[in-house]
């Protein structure tokens, strides 16, 4: 449970603070696992639909921890991943606009890397919708 005042958002201030950490975190290792399965052909023909497919368990328990290192309460859910989200999106539209190579330099490897970011985003947001409950009273 969250202690202390709480922002316009209704989350701590160190809630905050370690979601938009968790959402680099996350940008972060899905750049590199990217980066790593792309030449080997895992975003190209028939096998994008299974790293699509597998972005959906893939970002569940992410979505979990970030819950409980974060002390989300129930009704934190759908706010604090879409904080956590938003800050991988923001990371990933800089690294597209400015900073391709990180994604493998070339533009169909780069694109790619970005639609499965934005991909796992929607998923990642989704889950925090169902998993957001009323609030507690």
């Amino acid at each position: 449970m969250a202690h202390g005042p709480q922002n316009r958002l209704g989350m701590t201030s160190r809630q905050t603070v370690m979601l938009v950490g968790m959402g680099a975190l996350l940008w972060f290792l899905a750049a590199l696992l990217l980066r790593a399965i792309a030449p080997l052909g895992a975003l190209d023909g028939s096998m994008r639909a299974l790293t699509y497919a597998l972005v959906i368990p893939g970002t569940f328990p992410f979505v979990v921890l970030t819950r409980k290192l974060v002390r989300l309460r129930a009704d934190q859910m759908a706010v604090g991943i879409a904080v956590a989200t938003a800050t991988a999106l923001i990371i990933d539209g800089i690294i597209v606009a400015w900073f391709p190579a990180v994604y493998g330099g070339h533009l169909p490897q780069v694109t790619y890397c970005a639609a499965v970011i934005l991909w796992g985003a929607g998923v990642a947001l989704i889950l925090g919708f169902f998993m957001n409950k009323g609030a507690e009273t």
